[in-house]
């Protein structure tokens, strides 16, 4: 694997974990991560009240490529939305409140994390 992309990797799953903190300092409990089904892999599922919640975290060093949320393309949302259902089959989970949540995370030129939750993201 090239350099760039084990970077990229580690960067973004350094995001995750920022991500999953952030969540449970929020009252979330993180029940999965790196769920895989059909090649497409969801960041984070958790648990929210009544809701479980399919979380999309989007790491970025600067915003030279636009946002973290406008990487998110109808395409992807068709994919997370089937990772989504397999892990509901899998896991029997019939009738349950869902919905996708997306963390954005962004870093100054101090390397501190601003990070946006979007909640019910692909409504």
């Amino acid at each position: 694997m090239e350099k760039d992309k084990i970077d990229s990797l580690r960067f973004g799953r350094w995001g995750e974990a920022i991500a999953a903190e952030y969540l449970k300092s929020k009252g979330y409990l993180i029940i999965a991560s790196h769920f895989q089904f059909h090649h497409t892999e969801i960041d984070l599922i958790a648990r929210d009240g009544d809701y479980l919640v399919f979380i999309e975290v989007k790491t970025r060093s600067s915003d030279d490529f636009g946002s973290p949320e406008e990487a998110i393309t109808e395409r992807k949302k068709a994919h997370l939305r089937r990772a989504a259902e397999g892990y509901l089959y899998l896991n029997n989970l019939g009738q349950v409140d869902c919905r996708f949540d997306v963390i954005s995370l962004s870093f100054d030129d101090r390397g501190r994390a601003e990070i946006e939750h979007l909640v019910n993201a692909f409504e």
